[in-house]
């Protein structure tokens, strides 16, 4: 086996990292098209397809590395993952904190971990990274324990019975924003204090109970890596056939068919149990696991079977080489210029205005494009995504490589 032969992997993973820096950094949350946003409650758009499918990536990566974590013993491993776990948890939480300060009128104030002007807000204690963190951690400790086979009954029973606790713990409307159940339990253990506001009350999308499914999304990763790891040792794609060579359809029937029948068996499921990013709901774990297996199929096909290396791949590629960093660096850089403020006139009332960098760099370049301000908010995301490739392009020549 090479590394080579697992291009396609590194790939996906990099263009799901890519994704996630376009979609989270417009030029203004006001102008968006519609594919870049969220869906507003039920449902998915191609955003609501990125996060799952960084977790599936987080899974297949764990394939190539749990055999040897379980050639090591167990103190090797709890040693690995627990770093892991607390590391990325802890980036995480620094991200939500980080720069530490705010302006608030025309000074500089400490960011309290719970304002002492309102213990109602504070610094959030969930995000997407740890999500990653927790997921990760606890679908480690089910590969290395348990067969392939078991890991599949347990995530049955995972998500069978997070259906369950939504039906049965919620209230009228159990899928609804107000008659979730996992609200309650987040109040309770985390407090309001450090829940996100971004649905207009206290709601944390990667709250205690909606990061269940989330587990189970990494150890379908897990899987469908595990199959092509052993289906890649064996024989890998191709087959001498007298003296052509012919493409060897054993892995590639198997990752399509499975990726289809997930994305049936999560459509036919989001009938009674609908299809929700923001509660993570099982059905959306076997629907975007299934189109994220016929992605990483789609590529294997393309960039291993047929060849297709080229600018593209090589774009991706470098984001994948060190995904985690870019990701952090993409939220650190511009809440740190934010300190750093550009005057730009003052409001009818006298009042000053200021711009940081990248917003005066969004008003007086990107929104300049012509066209709807959809577009110059696009611009703003693709000049933005450009800089980070700029870096990890730079690290990768320089084959600077940042991992936890």
């Amino acid at each position: 086996m090479t590394k080579q032969r697992y291009y396609s992997l590194d790939v996906f993973r990099g263009a799901t990292v890519a994704l996630m820096i376009l979609v989270n950094n417009p030029g203004t949350w006001a102008h968006m098209f519609a594919p870049l946003q969220h869906a507003p409650w039920h449902g998915c758009t191609p955003t609501d397809l990125v996060f799952p499918f960084f977790l599936f990536a987080v899974g297949n990566a764990m394939a190539f590395v749990m055999p040897r974590l379980q050639e090591a013993g167990s103190t090797v491993f709890w040693k690995k993952v627990i770093k892991r776990t607390v590391l990325i948890f802890a980036i995480g939480l620094f991200l939500n904190w980080w720069p530490f300060v705010q302006w608030s009128g025309d000074s500089l104030q400490f960011r309290e971990w719970v304002s002492s002007d309102n213990p109602e807000r504070g610094v959030r204690l969930f995000g997407v990274l740890q999500r990653i963190a927790i997921a990760y951690f606890f679908a480690s400790v089910l590969a290395y324990f348990f067969k392939p086979k078991s890991l599949i009954y347990i995530s049955g029973v995972l998500l069978v019975g997070y259906w369950g606790l939504c039906a049965f713990l919620g209230s009228n409307d159990p899928y609804s924003l107000e008659g979730w159940f996992g609200t309650a339990i987040d109040k309770q253990i985390i407090g309001t204090a450090h829940m996100y506001r971004g649905e207009g009350i206290p709601f944390d999308p990667e709250g205690i109970m909606s990061t269940l499914p989330a587990i189970v999304q990494v150890v379908f990763g897990y899987l469908v890596g595990l199959f092509i790891r052993q289906q890649g040792s064996v024989d890998w794609l191709w087959t001498h056939v007298s003296e052509t060579r012919e493409p060897h359809f054993k892995l590639l029937s198997g990752v399509m068919v499975t990726g289809f029948i997930l994305l049936v068996l999560g459509w036919i499921w989001s009938l009674g149990f609908p299809i929700n990013k923001k509660i993570w709901t099982s059905s959306y774990v076997l629907y975007t696991t299934g189109l994220g297996i016929l992605t990483l199929g789609s590529m294997i096909w393309f960039i291993e079977v047929q060849n297709v290396k080229n600018g593209v791949t090589k774009f991706f590629d470098v984001f994948g080489k060190n995904p985690l960093f870019i990701f952090v660096l993409s939220g650190l850089l511009p809440r740190f210029l934010g300190l750093f403020r550009i005057s730009d006139g003052s409001s009818e009332d006298g009042t000053p205005r200021y711009l940081t960098a990248l917003s005066w760099f969004y008003k007086y370049v990107c929104a300049k494009v012509p066209g709807s301000p959809e577009i110059g908010s696009f611009v703003y995301s693709l000049c933005f995504l450009t800089l980070m490739w700029a870096i990890v392009y730079w690290m990768d020549k320089k084959r600077v490589y940042v991992k936890v």
